[in-house]
């Protein structure tokens, strides 16, 4: 048996704000009372979705926001440490941070890879770090892979190399923490829908290759990377560590017809 998780659970979701993040946070506010410590960069969309929030839930979730950038480890924490004393043991922490660049290595610019690199595996690393501190009680955490890391893609190379930091930092860390009930696990989702990803997805050549190039023909919705973080996140799947989990309608693992 895993360790007693809170009644109510508290999720602290960096990257809040995004197209994934806001799924999943209405996403967990749907399933029953829970409390939300929503991280993103941009207090003005933080604020916005604590507001709905608060308005389209049965039961609203109790909501605590933190306007601060990931790549600051010190912020990050305090946040962390604030979600502790506020609202008692953590159940789960999410690192819903990222980019997208789609350039071959030699076009690639010394600043993009570099940043590239901070946005998607060094925060993850910041909030691995910052949740196996503030959870000594065990819980779960989530990270976000990708498609691109499990399968050659051309033009991927930054972001498949960041993301495959990603997956390497989510099996060490399981291995880590197993002893004291923290499970670590990432997704690996496929291209999807949100406002990161719009500059693919409102090219309509661009769309339609991207789209023949996952075998269920089409591209994800956030919902669709939600669920299965969601799941994740559930207390009642304490059995669950170390997993890659693909969530990219076939792109990394089937060949389309």
């Amino acid at each position: 048996m895993g360790p007693a998780m809170p009644e109510i659970p508290t999720y602290v979701i960096v990257g809040a704000s995004g197209g994934i993040g806001t799924a999943l946070c209405h996403q967990l506010a749907a399933r029953g009372p829970c409390r939300l410590v929503l991280v993103a960069r941009d207090e003005a969309r933080v604020g916005q979705l604590a507001a709905a929030l608060q308005t389209e839930h049965r039961t609203p979730p109790a909501v605590a926001c933190h306007a601060l950038d990931a790549l600051n480890p010190q912020e990050l924490a305090a946040a962390f440490d604030a979600a502790v004393t506020e609202f008692g043991p953590l159940t789960g922490a999410v690192n819903l941070c990222g980019s997208i660049l789609l350039k071959p290595a030699h076009s690639t610019t010394d600043r993009e890879f570099a940043d590239t690199l901070a946005a998607n595996l060094v925060t993850a690393f910041n909030v691995l770090r910052a949740a196996a501190r503030a959870m000594p009680g065990g819980g779960s955490v989530v990270l976000v892979s990708s498609a691109a890391a499990r399968i050659g893609i051309a033009n991927h190379e930054a972001i498949a190399a960041a993301k495959a930091g990603v997956t390497g930092l989510t099996l060490s860390a399981a291995a880590t923490y197993a002893s004291r009930g923290l499970r670590v696990n990432a997704v690996a989702p496929g291209l999807v829908r949100t406002p990161l990803a719009e500059k693919i997805t409102g090219s309509e050549p661009a769309l339609k290759a991207s789209t023949a190039m996952h075998p269920l023909g089409r591209i994800g919705e956030p919902n669709d990377v939600a669920g299965a973080i969601a799941w994740l996140l559930d207390p009642a799947t304490t059995w669950v560590t170390g997993q890659v989990i693909g969530i990219d309608g076939g792109l990394a693992s089937v060949r389309g017809r």
